[in-house]
């Protein structure tokens, strides 16, 4: 029986011991709609980590409270520290370029066509059309204009439009 009881306490310190969430060493370029999401992120992880807090005095088992206060804690530190060294970015450059912020239409070798919007890493989703500044897809992209061809993952891209 007191292995149980071991092993349950070994499991709870895990749970109250999470590993934080990497921040990127690249600069937290964002756009309005990824420091808005940032910002509603923060209030999140406020609002969880007040709840936790009021969990641990009034809840249901110790378990439960140290694995809620160490997430809540973990996504404090996270979006505080996102929030903290975001840098407001809007594109500066000529309209047909491909910049930050902006929205690139490529055609691939194929002639399927692509659009995505370059944007920062907390606010990329490529299944909804957005990639990271960082991604080898936006790196690739950045600074070109309409009817540059640039490589891809081994294969040749044309960039077709560029919108804001």
């Amino acid at each position: 029986m007191a292995v149980a009881f071991t092993r349950e306490e070994d499991y709870e310190a895990q749970a109250a011991d999470l590993p934080d969430r990497p921040i990127s060493p690249h600069p937290n370029l964002v756009t309005p709609e990824g420091l808005a999401a940032i910002e509603r992120e923060l209030a999140a992880a406020r609002a969880a980590y007040t709840e936790a807090q009021a969990t641990a005095k009034d809840g249901p088992g110790v378990s439960a409270d140290r694995t809620a206060m160490a997430r809540a804690t973990r996504d404090l530190r996270y979006w505080s520290a996102r929030r903290a060294n975001a840098q407001l970015t809007t594109p500066e450059g000529p309209a047909d370029k491909a910049l930050f912020g902006r929205t690139v239409e490529i055609e691939r070798e194929d002639g399927r066509r692509q659009v995505f919007r370059i944007v920062g890493e907390d606010e990329a989703d490529p299944a909804r059309g957005s990639v990271s500044y960082v991604s080898p897809l936006a790196k690739a992209l950045l600074g070109k204009a309409v009817g540059d061809i640039v490589t891809v993952n081994g294969a040749e891209v044309e960039v077709v439009a560029v919108r804001p």
